[in-house]
């Protein structure tokens, strides 16, 4: 049996990312689109798979995980053979700044674009005004967190080390609707041309640039 992926129609909420490890992996998937305008993620049926009713969710030959990061730490360490590590080395000190990077991405990075993404694209879809005063105290955190991210990168290729992992590729959750939008390019500062460097190599793969042309689809 191939992994079912049950995602939203589109490359946003984590499932674009999920459907990116599955390619850079090699692992064949069934694409299981969720009507999210009939409520179905709230259904009976998919309740069983994520009590919270979210997306993305995978199903592994009757294994169900749900979470985006878990899914994929568990995709690339069940598949070590398929495609790239996207793991770290094997010292203990490896490992330890990959875990380092993962929660600088879920508890800084992740919030602050989450944040920006509600003002300066969520707010004027739903016809809100947008806080500017609030939107520019945001933009300066984040700003202040690129400058930290310019540090890092100016030692090293990527946010783990010189080597492609999964904590550069979390940093793609968050971001499509920025790049869809064409609202900001908040990644694009010219002070900083090591996160652009890196950013551009991490939206370069092959498999992100067909997912945002595409879309996701089955690899049966």
């Amino acid at each position: 049996m191939v992994v079912k992926l049950y995602a939203k129609p589109s490359i946003s909420a984590g499932g674009g990312v999920v459907a990116l490890v599955l390619a850079e992996k090699r692992i064949p998937f069934e694409y299981i689109v969720l009507d999210y305008a009939g409520k179905e993620q709230k259904g009976t049926a998919h309740l069983k798979r994520n009590p919270f009713g979210q997306v993305p969710v995978v199903d592994d030959n009757g294994f169900v995980i749900y979470e985006t990061r878990a899914i994929c730490r568990y995709l690339v360490e069940k598949y070590p053979d398929h495609g790239p590590s996207l793991l770290p080395g094997p010292s203990l000190e490896e490992r330890a700044i990959f875990e380092q990077a993962a929660s600088v991405e879920v508890t800084t990075f992740f919030p602050a674009v989450t944040k920006l993404g509600w003002e300066m694209l969520g707010k004027p879809k739903r016809g809100l005004e947008v806080d500017e005063a609030a939107l520019a105290n945001m933009l300066e955190d984040f700003a202040a967190k690129m400058d930290v991210y310019e540090q890092i990168l100016r030692k090293q290729e990527y946010i783990a080390g010189n080597d492609i992992t999964l904590v550069d590729l979390f940093h793609l959750i968050s971001m499509p609707a920025f790049s869809i939008e064409g609202t900001a390019n908040i990644m694009g500062d010219e002070r900083r041309p090591n996160v652009i460097r890196w950013w551009k190599a991490v939206t370069a793969r092959p498999e992100w640039v067909n997912l945002r042309q595409h879309g996701i689809k089955s690899i049966i």
